[in-house]
């Protein structure tokens, strides 16, 4: 039997039944965002500019490239509420946390030995490793220095933050091509590398917005809560979606030895998981790499992934309850909502 038969195609034939752009601005629908996001893409180019064209370049890579923009708009959410302009002070919490994620992405991107990122040459493609390497510590370095502008607190946290996101990453590498890997494992490992930063981009902007500690808090765990149903949507994505929608190569986890979810419940699906074992373990070539996404595609793993992001979406909508703003919470919750469409049930 060819490579691939009896299972659907997944890559490159049409669009993936999952919704892949998602105007997050225009879902929480709070005044004067889309102004506020606007001022921080000049100060995001500012903040890591050090005046040496080569640096420069690089550490400005990612963000030429543009991105969702979603830490620095749970941050500014959090501390206006649409309610007023942004300060100074929410503008440079935004532009840390993003500044974080960046660099985050400099590093994956050496580790998965990755190519393409936001549909550009990656980093460590064009210039090489060890300068993206480096240029990711940069741009932590920048991150921190904003941070400790900020206050004490704010430092303090991003630093417990970065911990936590090195912590998540670790325990993923440990994991690769494990096809032991449990859930509790793959949970332990996302709710570091994923929603640590969510929570804290929340938190931060709840902090230079100077609201109360039931709303910080409230606020904090929504962004934990969301982050854990990103990093869900995210998985299903790298299964189901091709190319020009991620706007990189697709199955880029299981070529690296990374399953998550939609994969070890794939494995537990007795019409496909025994021959999917024989297949993972290894790094896997094209064709088998093709051959295994389209049997975790076939598989109950992608219903129960999204059943288990729509549990975290009702947690992260249960904690906007401490949120004062009604305007805010249904935005926050309205966000959530809209990461899966109604075709999956």
């Amino acid at each position: 039997m060819p490579i691939g038969a009896g299972y659907p195609a997944v890559a490159g034939e049409r669009a993936s039944p999952i919704v892949l752009t998602v105007d997050a601005a225009a879902v929480l629908g709070l005044p004067s965002l889309d102004e506020d996001l606007s001022r921080v893409e000049p100060l995001l180019t500012s903040s890591v500019s050090a005046g040496d064209p080569f640096l420069d370049e690089i550490a400005t890579h990612l963000i030429a490239a543009g991105g969702k923009r979603l830490r620095p708009l749970l941050a500014l959410a959090s501390a206006t509420g649409g309610e007023r302009p942004a300060s100074q002070s929410d503008l440079l919490g935004s532009v840390s946390v993003e500044l974080v994620h960046l660099a985050s992405l400099y590093h994956d991107d050496v580790i998965d030995e990755a190519t393409v990122r936001r549909s550009v040459e990656s980093v460590n493609s064009r210039f090489g490793n060890l300068i993206a390497i480096v240029a990711g510590d940069y741009l932590l370095a920048r991150s921190a220095e904003i941070a400790a502008g900020l206050g004490t607190e704010i430092a303090g946290l991003l630093a417990t933050t970065l911990g936590r996101l090195c912590q998540g990453q670790v325990a993923e590498v440990q994991a690769a091509f494990q096809v032991t890997r449990t859930q509790e494992q793959y949970f332990t490992a996302i709710a570091g590398k994923t929603a640590a930063l969510m929570a804290t981009s929340c938190r931060i902007g709840a902090l230079t917005g100077g609201r109360d500690t039931v709303e910080v808090d409230a606020l904090s765990e929504f962004g934990r809560c969301f982050g854990m149903v990103f990093q869900l949507r995210d998985d299903v994505m790298d299964v189901v979606a091709t190319d020009e929608e991620l706007g990189k190569p697709p199955g880029q986890d299981l070529a690296e030895g990374v399953y998550t979810l939609p994969v070890l419940r794939a494995l537990q699906d007795r019409a496909v998981g025994p021959e999917l074992a024989t297949l993972l373990g290894q790094p896997l070539g094209q064709p088998e790499q093709d051959k295994a996404r389209a049997m975790v595609a076939a598989s109950c793993g992608i219903a129960e992934t999204v059943a288990f992001g729509r549990r975290y979406a009702a947690e992260a909508a249960a904690a906007t309850a401490g949120i004062r703003s009604r305007a805010l919470a249904d935005g926050l919750s309205a966000l959530t909502d809209s990461l899966f469409d109604g075709q999956f049930q």
